[in-house]
């Protein structure tokens, strides 16, 4: 399992000499993993581990709270991908005033005295330090100047188009998940633990797992057809999920919920994580009149998850 190291006061002997990438990666996507078997590859032929270097929060999320890019996966999703794709050590910054203050040069310090890299790869829109003030001549000279090798990772393409956390937003927003699927190289999923809500699902015969999201801003939002691992143990699940603020409901809610009606089954999988697939969206989210009507449109919701999965009526 990647082994994540909280700023560089906490690093140790075991972390040098390894083959550096540096990015936000976010989704791991077909990109990303690109990169990351070129960075493997080196490692097995230098004999030396991997590292990812990232900052969290990102910085766009650092500078523009507000108005932030969603994110394809959250740190803990990211990581679990991060290890199929041969990373050994992620290096995780805090990115505070500190750290944005932190000049080019400095940064390649930390590189070339603490970390010792072997080999860094890049992408070929790579900027670092105060005011994005290094870039990959930069490194190119440093790494002359102290003896390790740098790489200018170009972009992948598909279909003439550049394969970017973008442009995958971008399907998600319009429900095209397959398309989504094809530019990750994997399904689009939230994984979270299921926690108390307030039980209202259950007042109107449609109970839900509701799944602790934090602070996670996702690039969707509405009803879907889902698929829910982790719930029993070798099975695939499948259910109706909403992501949202469940205006019918809720008066203030500020922060996005996501609620999971899971077909078939009413164990207590309270405290469990569990996995969530979007496979299809139904519909956008919106008020009704009263719990009713939400009623009878979560059921008209659930019949059409059943006949996109293929299943008997409930």
């Amino acid at each position: 399992m990647v082994e994540v190291v909280r700023g560089t006061i906490n690093l140790a002997p075991k972390h040098r000499r390894t083959v550096v990438t540096i990015g936000n990666f976010d989704g791991v996507h077909l990109g990303h993993q690109k990169i990351l078997e070129r960075v493997r590859a080196r490692a097995d032929e230098l004999g030396v581990p991997t590292m990812l270097i990232c900052f969290e929060p990102q910085p766009k999320e650092f500078f523009h709270a507000f108005n932030a890019p969603a994110r394809l996966t959250r740190f803990r999703e990211k990581v679990e991908l991060l290890d199929q794709h041969g990373i050994d050590y992620v290096l995780c910054f805090k990115f505070d005033e500190r750290t944005r203050a932190m000049s080019a040069d400095e940064f390649v310090d930390v590189l070339v005295s603490r970390i010792q890299v072997s080999a860094l790869f890049v992408g070929d829109d790579f900027r670092f330090g105060a005011d994005r003030g290094g870039d990959f001549a930069m490194l190119s000279a440093k790494g002359e100047a102290h003896g390790f090798e740098v790489t200018d990772m170009f972009s992948l393409t598909q279909d003439d188009l550049r394969v970017s956390s973008t442009r995958i937003r971008e399907c998600l927003q319009s429900g095209d998940f397959d398309e989504a699927q094809s530019l990750l190289g994997h399904p689009y999923t939230i994984v979270g633990n299921v926690i108390h809500g307030r039980r209202l699902g259950q007042t109107i015969g449609v109970p839900t797992a509701n799944i602790l999201l934090h602070r996670y801003k996702a690039p969707i939002s509405g009803v879907y057809a889902v698929e829910v691992d982790n719930v029993e143990p070798g099975k695939t699940l499948f259910g109706v999920a909403n992501f949202g603020f469940r205006p019918t409901i809720e008066e203030e809610t500020v922060v996005p919920v996501l609620e999971v009606h899971i077909f078939d089954f009413n164990g207590n999988i309270y405290g469990q994580c569990v996995r969530v697939t979007f496979r299809n969206k139904i519909r956008e989210e919106k008020k009704f009149s009263g719990l009713d009507a939400l009623k009878a449109a979560i059921m008209d919701d659930m019949v059409f998850a059943r006949t996109f999965f293929g299943l008997t009526s409930g």
